[in-house]
């Protein structure tokens, strides 16, 4: 069926399945309805807490103390406004859709319009003190610790504040994020609680300055995250999420087996924006999965490949998931630089994928789609206009000239231009008020998750616990960093299971990052905080609770421990490539020193030969995922047998390993299965 053959029942249709499928593994669209007046008012709350962020990140000379518990007061507000107290409230009725035949059976009777007086409590309960907070910080600030000592007159009060505060945030958590998350937070509470003075915990979960809700996550979440967040969400409206599907159509679509090319493309390029991989894998793969079904991918491979390809959109620079502002801040390096050092293991990333469904169309005998049905390349270069903003972003942020806030404001300006430019999805003051509103609610999710984590870090302070963590791994380990790396990546992938990018990396960080930087494991910093975070992304497709995945398989009916299976395989690039930076940080452009160090050369020859190191880094590398890719698939040419997968397997990670020593084996073992397997198919061919 193409485009045209839909009718607008068909597409209504098709929009309510990916909302299904959206509110069932994907806590930030399981929402409340509102209709009328109210949805009038909670629509324009949304949107004006856009522009009051804006503002205050722009323009605000006010203490942490003062923005930052008006953020959080907001914050909780906004989220018992729209989330509420159980997963299914308000979603559609029961049933099966003709358009992507997926089963709905989670969901009750909407009610619309509809508060519990309980949730209100529960809002006023918890935003109250951090207004509290913010109009009394200068005289909260002076008391230090005596203002949850018993000692202090109001120490009632303070204490009981605090812990509405906590608790109130936490459900709030639970509601929008879920409960893997809070299993780690009330686990390290109940040791903090248990091990230090009660007034001292929640000193340093709420009171405290530098730690707990106003630590490192909060405040780069209010200062950067939230300008992005609405970006994107203008970059959306300006059409080119359809720009970017075309894009990869008129690139790859004729090619065989295209659609599949087409999803790992388009999801790449769509997931800069989006920096969901639920929601990347549900608004590509409604379009992409049906294509892959019908050219004559299995169901569970067409849905592993939208859900490896956009759970990667996450790493994929310059916004990669909202994550690299906190990086950038953790590591203590320009953003620049967290988004440049991104590059080579993203291209690795999809490179892998790209070849993964390549070899499977030649395997299967797949075919591409007609030239005739798809975009022409040269038809899409007026559209070319569309790229200004992200263009814009990356010169600005680039040049270390203006903040990233102000870079990000004003790239939002230039989305607002090239969508008023656009004829075909021409922005108008309703999509900007709808720009704004979406911003202003996707800020609720990463904010609360961002609280979480700055929780985790003010129990891990509060306890000590980090050096008793060190200390721990590197008695498991025995001082080995490959074993400490094994550990880090199974706390990594456990935690990250139905956890937000940004919460995990922060948990990661405050975490599993300092135990590799342990002299006794020697990792270095950069490289420890790019592993944490790639094994934190990759949850989302690894079993078993591999949510992109599983929303994967709903649009494709396939069974979804199949998909994820298949994702896990697709996206082995990520489970390599972290090993592989953590001893050699040249991958990520860290310490890289030429292979002939010239005596005397003088700077300009000496770059000349790092811009060739790193080269040389790359185009390895690009063949190492190659010779792995083809080793998974067991196909090159024609079907491999095992000997010849281990081989090229071996040739492919020795590849991956910078160094002249290990790229020659790596090259004559990729090389000999290579010529094989060519002369193999063409005697085939001729007999």
């Amino acid at each position: 069926m193409s485009d045209t053959d839909l009718t607008r029942q068909d597409i209504q249709q098709m929009e309510a399945d990916v909302d299904a499928v959206m509110k069932k593994y994907d806590r930030e669209s399981n929402v409340r309805i509102w209709e009328g007046t109210p949805a009038v008012i909670v629509r324009w709350l949304s949107a004006l807490f856009s522009v009051y962020c804006i503002y205050v990140t722009l323009f605000s000379t006010a203490m942490p103390e003062v923005r930052l518990n008006v953020f959080l007061g907001l914050i909780l507000i906004l989220g018992y406004l729209h989330y509420p107290i159980r997963k299914g409230s308000g979603t559609v009725k029961p049933g099966i859709s003709d358009s992507l035949s997926i089963p709905l059976t989670f969901d009750t009777t909407p009610r619309v319009n509809s508060i519990p007086f309980y949730d209100i409590i529960i809002m006023a309960a918890g935003a109250i003190p951090f207004f509290y907070f913010a109009f009394n910080a200068e005289s909260i600030i002076k008391l230090a610790l005596r203002v949850t000592s018993p000692r202090n007159p109001n120490y009632q009060l303070m204490v009981t504040l605090a812990v509405l505060a906590i608790i109130s945030a936490m459900e709030l958590c639970r509601r929008c994020v879920g409960i893997p998350i809070l299993c780690v937070v009330g686990a390290l509470m109940f040791y903090a609680f248990s091990t230090v003075r009660f007034g001292k915990v929640i000193y340093d979960l709420f009171y405290s300055t530098g730690d707990g809700l106003r630590s490192t996550p909060i405040e780069v979440c209010a200062k950067y995250i939230v300008v992005f967040i609405i970006f994107g969400a203008f970059l959306e409206r300006t059409g080119i999420s359809t720009f970017f599907i075309n894009l990869a159509n008129a690139i790859a679509g004729a090619s065989a087996g295209g659609p599949a090319k087409v999803a790992v493309i388009s999801s790449a390029l769509c997931g800069m924006v989006s920096g969901s991989s639920v929601g990347n894998t549900v608004t590509t793969g409604s379009v992409t999965i049906p294509m892959m079904k019908r050219t004559g991918y299995k169901p569970e491979f067409a849905g592993a490949v939208e859900a490896a390809a956009s759970t990667g959109g996450q790493i994929m620079p310059p916004i990669m998931g909202a994550a690299a502002f906190l990086m950038a801040e953790y590591m203590g390096i320009p953003y620049s630089q967290v988004a440049l050092k991104a590059i080579l293991p993203a291209v690795l990333y999809f490179t892998g994928i790209y070849i993964a469904v390549h070899l499977e169309a030649k395997k299967l005998g797949l075919k591409g789609i007609p030239k005739e049905e798809l975009p022409r390349l040269l038809s899409l270069l007026p559209k070319i206009y569309l790229l200004l903003p992200l263009v814009i972003l990356v010169v600005m942020v680039s040049m270390n000239i203006y903040t990233m806030q102000f870079s990000a404001a004003i790239a939002i300006g230039f989305a607002i231009l090239v969508g008023l430019l656009n004829k075909d999805e021409r922005i108008t003051p309703k999509k900007i008020i709808d720009a704004l509103e979406a911003g202003g609610r996707g800020t609720i999710t990463v904010a609360v998750a961002c609280a979480m984590a700055g929780l985790v870090a003010g129990c891990i302070t509060s306890t000590g616990l980090a050096s008793e963590l060190i200390t721990m791994v590197v008695n498991v380990s025995g001082g080995h960093a490959f074993i400490a790396l094994v550990l880090t990546m199974i706390c990594c992938v456990i935690l990250g299971m139905g956890v937000p990018t940004t919460a995990n990396y922060c948990i990661m960080a405050a975490t599993c990052a300092p135990i590799l930087m342990a002299p006794a494991i020697g990792i270095e910093k950069i490289c420890a905080h790019f592993f944490v975070f790639y094994f934190g992304i990759v949850a989302d497709i690894t079993p078993p609770v591999a949510l992109a995945a599983y929303a994967g398989s709903a649009i494709a009916k396939a069974p979804p421990m199949k998909t994820a299976f298949n994702a896990t395989k697709l996206a082995i690039g990520a489970f390599i490539v972290p090993y592989i930076f953590a001893f050699t940080p040249a991958m990520l452009f860290e310490n890289v020193q030429p292979l002939i160090e010239i005596v005397n050369a003088g700077p300009v020859l000496t770059d000349i030969m790092i811009a060739l190191e790193i080269a040389l880094i790359c185009g390895t590398a690009l063949l190492g995922i190659f010779g792995v890719a083809a080793s998974l698939n067991g196909y090159l040419f024609r079907p491999m047998n095992m000997v010849m997968r281990v081989i090229i397997c071996a040739g492919g990670l020795s590849m991956l390993v910078p160094g002249i020593v290990s790229d020659l084996i790596g090259l004559m073992l990729v090389g000999f299965v290579v010529t094989v397997q060519y002369m193999k198919s063409k005697k085939n061919i001729q007999a």
